[in-house]
């Protein structure tokens, strides 16, 4: 306990520096030797509150270049990394499906009652709309809860963040509501079964067969925008190309 409330004392004493503009964004620290001599520590100290650091993304460790202070943009409070909705409903499928497995043997009763009153806004307000997306968002949130797994609640609130908060992500999600809702509500009453049979196996089953065909959608709708666009600009080309042979 002594040593980790030593390296944890480094890194606090770091980051004031860091904040005080010691070490300005882009630069380089010391190396671990002239830290632990200017802080009176060991190596292993020093080396210990880096990663702590870069945990907290004040630092970014390039192994055989050094230590590097990240830009305020990299650690701004709650700031949101850059994601496409492809590669955020990759990480929810991997993360969701695990939290329902966990779930399913411990939720409570008083979980499922939620659950059902979920599902059920969920069928009655309009796909797409802001109630149906808080509903959508309450069931997933309530799973993780249920879970009991305090990392997983917290990566999954993360990625609803950007599911709500990034506007390309919320565009596509968009462009794919109002197609397949009845699929949608089905997907979501399996799951809920899952949960209330109190099986992993098919919890994590149920929620990753939601996010396959999920995945499938904005990949339709993708190649849908894409041709538009194609079609657009060819039409524009056209245009040109008449225009130019009527001047000629």
């Amino acid at each position: 306990m002594a040593d980790r409330r030593l390296f944890q004392d480094i890194a606090e004493q770091i980051s004031a520096m860091i904040a005080e503009g010691a070490f300005p964004p882009g630069s380089r620290l010391p190396g671990e030797r002239e830290l632990a001599e200017r802080l009176g520590v060991s190596r292993v100290t020093i080396r210990e509150a880096e990663i702590a650091l870069q945990a907290q993304g004040l630092v970014r460790i390039k192994t055989g270049s050094g230590v590097y202070v990240c830009e305020p943009s990299d650690h701004a409070a709650g700031s949101l990394p850059v994601v496409s909705a492809f590669e955020l409903t990759e990480a929810r499928a991997l993360f969701e499906s695990e939290a329902a497995a966990l779930a399913a043997p411990t939720i409570s009763d008083e979980q499922i009652e939620v659950l059902e009153t979920l599902v059920a806004a969920m069928s009655e307000a309009d796909d797409g709309s802001p109630a149906a997306t808080e509903a959508d968002r309450a069931f997933h949130l309530t799973i993780a809860s249920a879970s009991g797994n305090q990392a997983i609640i917290f990566v999954i609130n993360s990625l609803w963040r950007m599911r709500t908060e990034i506007p390309e992500i919320c565009a596509l999600h968009a462009s794919v509501c109002g197609h397949d809702e009845d699929t949608r509500h089905d997907e979501h009453a399996a799951v809920l079964d899952a949960l209330k049979n109190r099986d992993s196996v098919a919890a994590r089953a149920a929620m990753r067969k939601h996010f396959g065909r999920l995945l499938e959608a904005m990949l339709k709708a993708s190649e849908e925008q894409e041709m538009l666009e194609l079609r657009r600009k060819s039409e524009a080309s056209r245009s040109r190309f008449l225009i130019s042979a009527q001047l000629g």
